[in-house]
């Protein structure tokens, strides 16, 4: 089964959404057998690099609220983050263009598949949420791809071209297609849309739900049975058949 997720690395909900997602499938028996894709979704394609401002002094004038007013809201989500084990630094974080990174980790999928690509997002999100970086700057964008294990030298042809930014629109115009208004965006198998970071037990119920969609049952035709109570399979109707426990004869 696969999940594509649409999300932001400046996004704070699309890191919890990702931890709830991730405690969903801690529990789910069919984990090992789950791929996750990352797909990009830019909060913020016109801030200027480097940043000049914090992302509270943004929210302010994109809302109009008053500084009591942001640092209320941003305390309510550093809370919810924290209750699921993450210690956002909202105060710090800058108001930061994230292509650049989101090109990078279209890289990470295409040179190390969908594990490499998960470690790198895992480092931008803490780095941008946890350690309050410059997630546009490329000096912390290549000491990232190194510690996951990305090619330096392939970083850096990334970085220094437009490399991965016609994925990076494609996968924006998708979410779009798909009727996403919002991130983080979740579409479990191409059949599930999940908006949000919703409760780990909505995760938990659709990654049931998909994967019983992409796994039904055997339906048995022609009249025969899966099994009996000897353990030997077999039909009413003379079908005979072989079983752990031997052949049966029909009877004359």
């Amino acid at each position: 089964m696969r999940i594509d997720i649409w999300s932001d690395i400046a996004c704070p909900w699309c890191y919890i959404g990702k931890r709830r997602l991730e405690t969903a499938l801690a529990g789910f028996e069919h984990r090992d057998e789950v791929e996750v894709v990352w797909r990009s979704y830019e909060l913020a394609p016109g801030a200027p690099v480097p940043p000049t401002r914090t992302s509270a002094a943004h929210l302010a004038e994109k809302y109009g609220g008053t500084p009591d007013q942001i640092a209320a809201m941003t305390r309510r989500v550093a809370e919810t983050a924290q209750g699921e084990g993450l210690r956002y630094r909202l105060d710090d974080t800058m108001h930061v263009a994230t292509r650049d990174a989101h090109r990078l980790l279209h890289l990470a999928l295409e040179t190390g598949g969908p594990r490499l690509q998960g470690d790198l997002k895992e480092r931008l999100l803490e780095d941008y949420f946890v350690r309050a970086l410059d997630v546009s700057d490329h000096v912390v964008l290549r000491a990232a791809a190194s510690e996951v294990g990305l090619s330096p030298e392939e970083v850096d042809r990334v970085l220094g071209s437009d490399a991965y930014d016609e994925e990076v629109t494609a996968d924006i115009r998708q979410a779009s297609a798909l009727g996403a208004g919002g991130v983080p965006f979740f579409v479990l198998d191409g059949r599930y849309g999940i908006s949000g970071a919703q409760p780990g037990e909505v995760f938990a119920d659709a990654l049931r739900r998909a994967w019983a969609d992409a796994h039904p049952p055997l339906t048995t035709l022609g009249g025969g049975a899966a099994g009996t109570a000897s353990g030997t399979a077999g039909s009413d109707d003379g079908a005979a058949v072989c079983g752990p426990d031997g052949c049966e004869v029909p009877a004359r």
